[in-house]
C-alpha cells in the first residue's frame, strides 16, 4: 500500500510553519491541503485538547468571513496528534501564498471575547474550550511566523527518504 505524502514527511525534522501536504485536482479543478503545524512534533508538548478546540471554532470563524477567502474555504480542523491543523482550499497555491491568511487568522484571535458556536446545539464538546490558552498559543505561534517569516524551513516539507529493495518496493522498518 502507498504510504500517504504527511506520512512521508520527517516528523523529527519538521518545524513549526505553513506547508502544502497535498494538491488534488478534481477534474479542471484543484484542492490543495495545508499542514498548518504550530508544534514540534514528538518534541515538544500538544496542543492542549481545550485550546485546540477553541482555536478551531475562532480560526474557522476567521475563514469563513474572510473576504478575500471564505469562498476558497473547504475545511480547517485540528490534526490528530495535537501539533496542529489542516486547511484545505480551492485552488493551487504555494504555502507562502497563504502565509498572510494564516497569520491574520491567529493574529484575530487576541481580539475574541468569546468562543463562537460553543452553545450545546451548536457543539458537541461544548464545554471543553478555553480562550485563555487558545489567545496563548494563537500569540505564540503568530510571533514565530513573524519573527521566522526568510525561513523556508516554515514553508518546506522536509520529506524523509526510504530505502528501496530489489523489487522496487518501499522499504518498511515498522
Amino acid at each position: 500500500m502507498e504510504l500517504i505524502r504527511s506520512f512521508s514527511v520527517d516528523h523529527t525534522r519538521i518545524v513549526p510553519g505553513i506547508f502544502v501536504s497535498r494538491t488534488d485536482f478534481l477534474g479542471e479543478y484543484a484542492v490543495t491541503t495545508y499542514d498548518i503545524r504550530l508544534k514540534r512534533p514528538n518534541t515538544e508538548p500538544v496542543i492542549d485538547v481545550a485550546a485546540m478546540h477553541s482555536l478551531e471554532h475562532l480560526i474557522a470563524t476567521f475563514l469563513r468571513n474572510d473576504p478575500e477567502w471564505k469562498n476558497d474555504v473547504i475545511y480547517w480542523g485540528p490534526m490528530g496528534c495535537l501539533t496542529g491543523f489542516y486547511l484545505i482550499l480551492k485552488g493551487k497555491r504555494e504555502s507562502r501564498d497563504i502565509y498572510g491568511l494564516i497569520l491574520r487568522a491567529f493574529r484575530d484571535v487576541a481580539d475574541a471575547s468569546s468562543v463562537p458556536g460553543t452553545a450545546p446545539e451548536n457543539c458537541g464538546r461544548c464545554l471543553m474550550h478555553d480562550l485563555g490558552l487558545a489567545k496563548w498559543y494563537a500569540k505564540d505561534f503568530s510571533d514565530y511566523l513573524e519573527a521566522n517569516a526568510g525561513n523556508d524551513l516554515i514553508f518546506d516539507y522536509p520529506e524523509t527518504v526510504r530505502p528501496v529493495t530489489a523489487a522496487g518496493n518501499d522499504f518498511y522498518d515498522s
